[in-house]
């Protein structure tokens, strides 16, 4: 029977070797499969005989001009991406928080006319809600398209952020509402300076996620003629027919953006967690 007073030898360099293993094993693996993609990819490049033009691709990116570079037609793109996205996703947050509150009123008024937005948004395409919104809505009100393509996306995008936030206040210990009352707060009150805050942090990853998403989203903004990126990208396939240099180097353009995005995500949340 063990001496119960003697201590099992460590065990750090064995499971630091093993860590060490896995890793150069996953990295192998990521390698293998991507050397394997890119071959699975030239061979039927090969077989469609295409000729390949990635030398023309830095003017779709850049452009000389006055001596300098200047944005090209992709860059000029991605700006409008970005201002698109970041617009919406402050209304997406806007009229989801709204949605959230609503949802967890006690007014029955207020949770009816939440859930039927929910439901009406979430189970239509977003393209369709952007045509009739551009086509129906926005001569009504002498919208611009851009204007008609945030609202779209705000209220799309606000349909899964509400539900995200209401996930977070419901997470939130009942006491922490004792505490606010308590201190003689009201409800009101008790949302802006104990739970919301509380709540915004917990939820911080999917709502990450949901900005990611949103970024991908706006790529449909193209149909109600916002020159984003993927219409940029469209346009110059349209007149020159590269089309595997310039839907690849969009597709990089977006991957780049949206795993920047992830990255500053996790720095936020790791830097705005609870301390162990």
């Amino acid at each position: 029977m063990p001496d119960p007073l003697v201590r099992p030898a460590p065990l750090s360099l064995p499971v630091r070797r093993s860590g060490q293993r896995g890793w150069l094993r996953d990295w192998l693996l990521f390698l293998l499969l991507a050397f394997g993609l890119l071959w699975l990819l030239l061979r039927g490049a090969a077989g469609l005989g295409y000729n390949w033009q990635w030398y023309q691709v830095p003017r779709a990116l850049f452009t000389h001009a006055d001596g300098g570079l200047g944005p090209g037609p992709l860059v000029q793109g991605l700006l409008v991406t970005l201002r698109l996205t970041g617009l919406s996703f402050a209304g997406a947050f806007a009229v989801g928080l709204a949605a959230a509150l609503l949802r967890l009123s006690g007014s029955l008024a207020g949770r009816v006319l939440a859930r039927t937005y929910l439901e009406l948004v979430r189970n239509t395409p977003l393209i369709i809600q952007l045509f009739f919104l551009y086509f129906v809505l926005s001569p009504l009100l002498d919208m611009e398209a851009i204007g008609t393509a945030v609202l779209g996306l705000s209220l799309f995008e606000g349909a899964y952020v509400s539900e995200i936030l209401r996930a977070g206040v419901l997470s939130i210990d009942p006491g922490q509402w004792d505490a606010a009352r308590s201190l003689g707060m009201g409800t009101g009150r008790s949302y802006l300076s104990v739970i919301l805050p509380q709540a915004v942090r917990r939820v911080l990853p999917p709502l990450a996620g949901q900005g990611v998403s949103l970024i991908k989203d706006s790529s449909l903004a193209s149909v109600i003629a916002i020159n984003e990126l993927t219409l940029r990208g469209q346009n110059i396939v349209s007149e020159t027919f590269l089309s595997f240099e310039i839907w690849f180097t969009v597709a990089a353009i977006y991957w780049i953006v949206t795993t920047a995005l992830s990255g500053a995500a996790d720095a936020l949340e790791r830097r705005l967690a609870y301390p162990a």
